[in-house]
């Protein structure tokens, strides 16, 4: 990724809020949350390269040692350092494997071909591949130089800016299970039924609000439109396989940031299909 980088503050919320709903995803429990600050990555790659060499993304030596979530020290310092320097976002740089690290980790991971798993163990392939990086696939090889790139099949999310990798998530996408929920609205009972997909297609960034927005099936955390009523947001809740009812759920450390990197009238692409 070449050696050059440049931190960017922004607020992250690590603990408590709303478990996500909304317009595409189920109303949630409230929760207490906090902010704390985390940091953004800039990726210099160029967007269409499959591969790169050990130059272009800078040398690493991995510890080796194993990790999970729970897991502290030099070596966590270490992968939190490299994911970030690889435009995986892992939180605060402290030497914690917590919720942030761990969603970058998932997306590397599936990034390289490596399958995750709950407690977001890193061992040798993880650790090789850090070593030996290689760029997320592009979805639309002649697409605009700042656009976001959802990959339905990997449950990840790549976003460009002026042709470069700015920032790689995992996401949770809709389910595809049938719903029916009843819920007070405009003052009444009603009742709201869908098909829960992430319909794939070619859209733009519209309307946004920031904080926390109410909708008719629960609320969103700094919610960004792309597709009528499905958006970009935070959740507490991201699970490996989709979970949402067609919104594309994002770690809330990431939400806290994507506002700023993702502007209005951006293209949003989104591709593929998982298969459970």
């Amino acid at each position: 990724m070449g050696g050059s980088r440049r931190p960017m503050v922004a607020a992250l919320l690590t603990a408590g809020a709303v478990l996500i709903g909304g317009l595409a995803i189920g109303a949630d429990t409230p929760l207490l949350a906090r902010a704390e600050a985390a940091t953004a990555v800039v990726h210099t790659t160029t967007a269409a390269a499959p591969t790169a060499s050990a130059a272009t993304f800078g040398t690493f030596k991995a510890p080796g040692k194993r990790l999970r979530v729970g897991s502290k020290g030099a070596a966590v310092k270490d992968l939190q350092l490299r994911l970030k320097e690889l435009a995986y976002d892992p939180g605060k740089i402290d030497g914690r494997y917590g919720g942030a690290t761990q969603a970058a980790v998932w997306a590397f991971q599936k990034i390289h071909g490596i399958r995750p798993n709950q407690a977001g163990s890193v061992a040798s392939a993880t650790w090789k591949a850090l070593e030996n990086p290689r760029n997320p696939r592009v979805l639309v090889p002649k697409g605009k130089p700042d656009r976001a790139e959802v990959d339905l099949t990997k449950q990840i999310v790549v976003l460009y800016r002026g042709g470069q990798v700015r920032l790689i998530s995992h996401i949770s996408s809709g389910s595809g299970i049938p719903y029916c929920e009843e819920t007070e609205w405009d003052g009444r009972r009603q009742r709201f039924c869908g098909n829960s997909k992430t319909p794939t297609g070619d859209y733009k960034t519209t309307w946004r609000r920031s904080g926390w927005h109410k909708s008719y099936l629960g609320q969103l955390y700094n919610p960004i439109f792309f597709n009528g009523g499905i958006a970009f947001h935070g959740a507490l809740s991201v699970p490996l396989a989709p979970a949402s009812h067609g919104c594309v759920r994002l770690p809330m450390h990431v939400a806290a940031k994507l506002p700023a990197m993702l502007g209005k009238g951006v293209p949003v692409h989104v591709r593929g299909a998982f298969r459970r």
